[in-house]
C-alpha cells in the first residue's frame, strides 16, 4: 500500500511544510490501520517537481509515476482498457489504474491474464524502483544517475 495524499492536491503548488504534512497525517492512517509504515507515493494527477520529489524522499518516501495510463476513470468500458494498457505497455511499465473505477473487476483480470500470456511478470512496485543514485525525468520516469565511465 502506497501514499496518494490525503486531500488530493497538486502537490506542486504547496510548499515543502504542506507536502510533508500531507504525507505524514496521511502515511500515519495507513500505518495506524496496516500496521506498516508506507514507503511509496503517487503524486495526485502526476503532478511533481524537485521540491516534492525532494521533500518525499527526506520524508521516507519514494515519488513513483506511471508510464501507462489505462485512462479507466472516463468509464469507455471494459475493452477500451484492456486494449489501451495492452498495446502500449513495456518491460518495466507502470500502469496507472484506480480501484475505484466502475468496470475494474472486469478489465483487470483481462489485462493480468494477457499480459502474462504474453511473458510479463506482474511485479510490486517495490520490485522496480530505484531506491538510490537517480532521478526523475520530466516524463516521471526514474533513470540511474551512474554514469558510465
Amino acid at each position: 500500500i502506497g501514499n496518494h495524499s490525503s486531500t488530493h492536491p497538486h502537490m506542486s503548488k504547496l510548499s515543502k511544510e504542506q507536502i510533508s504534512q500531507e504525507l505524514n497525517y496521511t502515511g500515519n492512517k495507513i500505518k495506524d490501520i496496516t500496521g506498516e509504515t508506507p514507503f511509496l507515493f503517487r503524486p495526485p494527477f502526476g503532478d511533481f517537481n524537485n521540491r516534492l520529489i525532494e521533500t518525499a524522499y527526506e520524508n521516507g518516501y519514494y515519488t513513483i509515476q506511471w508510464d501507462v495510463d489505462s485512462l479507466d476513470w472516463k468509464e469507455l468500458g471494459t475493452q477500451p482498457v484492456v486494449d489501451r494498457v495492452t498495446r502500449n505497455v513495456k518491460k518495466g511499465s507502470i500502469v496507472l489504474f484506480h480501484n475505484n473505477a466502475k468496470y475494474v473487476a472486469e478489465y483487470l483480470p483481462l489485462v493480468i491474464e494477457r499480459l502474462q500470456r504474453e511473458g510479463y511478470e506482474i511485479v510490486p512496485i517495490s520490485e522496480l524502483i530505484i531506491r538510490e543514485n537517480y532521478f526523475i525525468d520530466h516524463t516521471g520516469m526514474q533513470k540511474n544517475n551512474k554514469r558510465s565511465e
